[in-house]
């Protein structure tokens, strides 16, 4: 099964498809979250020797994902990361570091999300310039 043919599940099934793999035999690759501009794709990976399934979710602006932690404890790491990054809501996280475990206080909010029209951060603009970042900005001199 490729991506192509990846399983489309929703938020009602995850856990009951996710559970008929691990009964399987599967185990949890990973799991990719891509922001659409209208909401999320949150896309699961199995393995079970060799041969590859992917469950396809669909996650709308303001839904709340379901975590797959409770049968997959490895999830919670990804999770975790995806709620830092794209500041998806999940619920029943086995250990919720509430969008603090990659994330400082101080850091931008979803950093991963498409922001139409998103003004460059002066610390990125002056790096990728090649020149010292603003220290006005928070940056390094």
């Amino acid at each position: 099964m490729s991506l192509l043919t990846s399983q489309k599940v929703t938020n009602d099934n995850l856990l009951h498809e996710v559970a008929l793999l691990r009964q399987q035999g599967f185990r949890l690759v990973t799991i990719t979250c891509l922001h659409t501009g209208r909401g999320h794709e949150v896309i699961y990976h199995f393995d079970l020797q060799y041969e590859l399934r992917h469950l396809r979710l669909e996650v709308a602006e303001g839904e709340t994902l379901c975590s797959i932690s409770s049968l997959f404890a490895a999830a919670m790491i990804v999770e975790n990361e995806i709620k830092d990054h794209f500041g998806l809501k999940i619920e029943g996280l086995a250990l919720d570091y509430q969008g603090r475990l990659m994330l400082t206080e101080n850091a931008p909010r979803a950093p991963m999300n498409k922001r139409c029209g998103m003004e460059i951060d002066a610390r990125v603009a002056g790096a990728a310039a090649g020149g010292p970042a603003d220290p006005a900005a928070g940056g390094v001199a």
